[in-house]
């Protein structure tokens, strides 16, 4: 071989060496598996390359309202709804316990479906003539008061006086309860034929809880 050719053949020998050491590595390839480059971002990331915050699926619970809030206590007193008695409330009789003092038992019973309070004396008028019964012992307070519950009764004395020339006699006489108010009262009669109504000694109890009690006031 002459000089020339053999010259030529090295030269280009060393031309494809040269093109394969400056050639694309396989991870430049079309497909490749190369690592991607810290710049670009991948798929759930955010773009500054730190995980995106996620919202917590579990939703935050409401407070509830306690069953002892303002509100929905109920009363501890169990008569903070039992108001005074009227001639509403009862019905109203009264019976002739001895004559010879024109002393009558008076008796009103609940007729309705509530407790209410009995206060004081009764109101008592008689008949046709001016004025009513004068009230005869103490009565108690309205904490004291008798609570008269559906059905029951309760009880005052009324004495007309005895026959001595001053009074008159009345065959009936009305009665109204006290209320401590100005609430309008249908006054309730009854019937008390040869009641002598004393000008000076007719009176009547405060209410009470027993007929006994009612006639030795």
């Amino acid at each position: 071989m002459s000089t020339v050719r053999r010259t030529a053949v090295a030269l280009a020998a060393l031309s494809a060496l040269a093109l394969t050491a400056c050639g694309p590595t396989g991870d430049d390839t079309a497909g490749g598996t190369g690592t991607p480059s810290a710049g670009t971002p991948t798929a759930g990331s955010s773009p500054t390359g730190s995980a995106a915050p996620s919202k917590s699926a579990t939703p935050t619970a409401k407070p509830s309202k306690s069953a002892g809030s303002p509100g929905s206590k109920a009363p501890t007193d169990p008569d903070f709804d039992v108001f005074p008695c009227s001639t509403h409330d009862v019905t109203f009789t009264a019976s002739l316990a001895e004559p010879t003092t024109s002393s009558y038992l008076l008796k009103i019973t609940n007729k309705g479906t509530k407790a209410c309070r009995v206060l004081g004396h009764p109101v008592v008028t008689f008949g046709a003539l001016d004025g009513q019964a004068t009230e005869r012992g103490t009565a108690p307070g309205i904490e004291d008061a008798i609570r008269l519950a559906p059905g029951k009764s309760a009880y005052a004395g009324l004495m007309g006086g005895a026959v001595d020339g001053t009074g008159k006699t009345v065959d009936s006489i009305a009665m109204t309860m006290n209320t401590e108010s100005d609430l309008v009262q249908t006054p309730l009669k009854a019937s008390t034929p040869g009641l002598y109504v004393s000008s000076t000694k007719n009176s009547v109890t405060p209410w009470v809880d027993n007929a006994e009690d009612a006639l030795s006031l």
